[in-house]
């Protein structure tokens, strides 16, 4: 009852490979030891029963790719879950693959806008860049994803499209269901595959859907497109990992999570890329999210994947109470590569606005204290508090970037 099998008599079978149990639930082979293979089943297990008889399929874990799959909802296994028939002409595409190496990759240069103020403004995200969304339960991580799909359907119809991969992991049906919604309402699922492995799905789905969402995404990398994949959340994966690793009999480590669960997102968020002009141009970005307890950010699966990505965007519950939304820690949020490709424009206007919030928090803290304070003080309070009014603004309404440049302005 626990989605593992011992399977005796599989000879050569390869690591990651696909097997079919006797009846028709599919499983993948991750512990290949002397007398037996440890594999984790794809679905429900009440149908296996000791002496069934498992095949081999001969393949590796693959996904369907493609534009067949955009406006299309799938499972981790690339099945259609939205109930509008089956996928039309597809690629398959393998799961685990390798990261372009670097000679084939290029530098960040291209703007990925979020519609955000205070994301494009202050933490510039570009094309081809990893950026972590990271924050307590309810503090709008998911809402900055969505928004930045929905900001794409202004800016398809002018710049080259860029394609987005939603892949939900152990989420609430429900939670889907209204993101559908809140996505086609917007046409804005056209541009987009959403893939799901809610709650209600067994851990080696959790596990499986972030890199079949990645092999999705790098259909449109590797043919000179642009892609945009979100991996809501990675903490709800390194759970399901934990679970099934634990359930294989692998050694745990430090809160109990196996050993390679750095190198679980490492492989995974490697592969986001800006492809060199030789090999295409093309790029995948990705926005992986995790959910901190209760501000910890330095709990052991936050610091992995926030130094694997290339900078984070910190959300705070105080100051989404406040009515800061979006709840950006300015101070905390950094993008390493992005300012390469902010526009020109913007980082004129946003000028050293990074600095002025930096000293206005510092000011704001003592100002508590004291009543008479100096001009100087009083002017860095005043652009202080009119700065920080600047960058809100509501859920599912992104501003297009030359509306933010006069805005901040």
């Amino acid at each position: 009852g626990d989605g593992i099998a011992r399977v005796y008599g599989l000879n050569e079978i390869q690591a990651g490979e696909m097997v079919e149990f006797a009846s028709g639930v599919k499983g993948i082979a991750l512990n290949l030891e002397n007398e037996n293979v440890g594999i984790v089943v794809f679905g429900s297990d009440t149908a296996i029963k000791e002496g069934d008889l498992v095949k081999r399929t001969g393949s590796i874990v693959d996904v369907p790719a493609g534009k067949a799959m955009l406006g299309r909802v799938v499972d981790a296994l690339g099945v259609p879950i939205d109930g509008r028939g089956a996928l039309s002409d597809h690629e398959r595409r393998r799961v685990e693959v390798k990261a372009p190496g670097i000679i084939e990759r290029k530098s960040v240069h291209e703007p990925m806008q979020t519609g955000l103020k205070a994301v494009d403004s202050l933490v510039p995200i570009g094309r081809g860049q990893r950026e972590l969304i990271i924050g307590d339960r309810q503090t709008g991580k998911t809402a900055i994803a969505i928004d930045t799909i929905l900001n794409q359907k202004q800016i398809n119809s002018s710049s080259e499209t860029l394609y987005c991969v939603y892949v939900a992991i152990g989420q609430k049906r429900s939670t889907v269901a209204q993101l559908v919604q809140i996505l086609s309402e917007a046409n804005a699922l056209e541009y987009s595959i959403l893939v799901a492995a809610t709650a209600s799905d067994p851990a080696p789905l959790q596990f499986l859907a972030p890199y079949s969402g990645c092999a999705m995404g790098e259909y449109f990398r590797d043919n000179g497109m642009h892609a945009l994949i979100i991996y809501d959340d990675l903490s709800k994966q390194a759970v399901a990992y934990r679970q099934m690793s634990l359930l294989l009999r692998r050694p745990p480590g430090r809160e109990a999570f196996p050993g390679d669960v750095f190198y679980l997102h490492s492989r995974l968020l490697e592969r986001a890329a800006k492809r060199s002009d030789q090999t295409g141009a093309g790029s995948s970005t990705a926005l992986p999210v995790i959910e901190t307890q209760a501000g910890d950010v330095s709990a052991y699966i936050p610091t992995n994947v926030i130094s694997i990505t290339d900078g984070q965007i910190c959300l705070e519950t105080e100051l989404f109470y406040r009515g800061i939304r979006p709840a950006i820690n300015v101070g905390l949020s950094v993008s390493r590569v992005g300012s390469a490709a902010q526009l020109k424009a913007m980082k004129q206007v946003r000028g050293s606005s990074k600095l002025e919030l930096a000293q206005y928090r510092e000011v704001a803290a003592f100002a508590q204290f004291g009543s008479d304070l100096d001009a100087v003080t009083q002017a860095l309070l005043n652009r202080g508090a009119r700065l920080t009014e600047v960058p809100k603004q509501p859920q599912y309404s992104p501003l297009p970037i030359e509306k933010q440049i006069i805005v901040i302005y």
